[in-house]
């Protein structure tokens, strides 16, 4: 059954969920971090049976529908409610005082969130300039494609789309970059194209903001675009979620959103729809 924002264990389940994972399952730290296992799902996947029921049986076009229609319900947070959101979202498993950043894989203190070089702040990794909707209510501020990263890496990240290939990122090792486009790490691959691919499906033209849509482009600029997608759906398939990825979804789901990535759930339902 659908876990209930309105019952008190589901909020308690979430805080337990806070400090249960193993720290081998921190974000993909690359130095720690366990094997992942294709095609994973987390151990209460049953629980999420009725949330999806209605894409059940669906495929392309009309899984994408479906899926929009469940995930448009959702809580929403204010952009200054993201700071302390992403401390719980992206909390070290190893480190409750740290978070993990994205593309640096580093683990560094909640409280050195902010605007200076060394500090970590809000990556939309969903570009806002894509689309025009900046940091308003809404996409701006949808945590399931906000995380922590380091002030510079965030910075030379930009709102370029995502291929493969350029010159390493100081403080980010394993990311390369070049004038058009980024590459994460390896170890977060798989978390970037589901992040692009549930703005994909939540962001549809509706809410007063544009139709976010996919193409296998790079210099896609103010456009509600973001590519490149058969590149997406490669990283999809070679870094599968992980217990991290997984939890970050249960909490957005529990304690903020209350609605759910559905390619971390099902990452098969990518290369249905595209």
């Amino acid at each position: 059954m659908r876990i209930s924002r309105l019952t008190p264990w589901a909020a308690g389940l979430a805080a337990v969920a806070l400090f249960a994972v193993p720290a081998a399952a921190s974000a993909g730290q690359q130095a720690t971090a366990a094997p992942r296992t294709p095609g994973a799902a987390p151990a209460a996947a049953a629980s999420y049976d009725a949330y999806y029921a209605p894409a059940e049986g669906k495929t392309g076009a009309a899984l994408k529908a479906a899926l929009h229609d469940i995930i448009k319900t959702q809580s929403k947070v204010s952009y200054d409610g993201v700071w302390n959101a992403l401390k719980a979202t992206d909390q070290d498993p190893a480190n409750p005082n740290n978070v993990i950043l994205l593309y640096s894989g580093r683990s560094q203190s909640k409280s050195t969130n902010g605007g200076g070089a060394n500090d970590w702040n809000r990556e939309h990794v969903w570009a806002k300039s894509h689309g025009d909707f900046g940091t308003a209510t809404g996409p701006g501020t949808d945590l399931h494609h906000l995380r922590p990263e380091d002030v510079t890496v965030n910075s030379t990240r930009g709102n370029k789309d995502f291929d493969k290939g350029g010159s390493p990122v100081g403080e980010a090792p394993g990311s390369l970059t070049d004038a058009d486009s980024f590459e994460p790490r390896d170890a977060v691959k798989g978390d970037v194209a589901r992040m692009l691919l549930y703005m994909a499906v939540r962001y549809e033209g509706g809410d007063g903001f544009a139709n976010l849509e996919m193409n296998d482009k790079v210099n896609n600029g103010t456009a509600p675009l973001f590519g490149r997608i058969s590149l997406l759906k490669q990283w999809n398939q070679m870094d599968p979620p992980d217990a991290f990825e997984q939890r970050r979804n249960q909490v957005i789901f529990d304690v903020y959103q209350h609605n759910r990535n559905p390619f971390i759930d099902h990452p098969e339902w990518v290369n249905s729809i595209w």
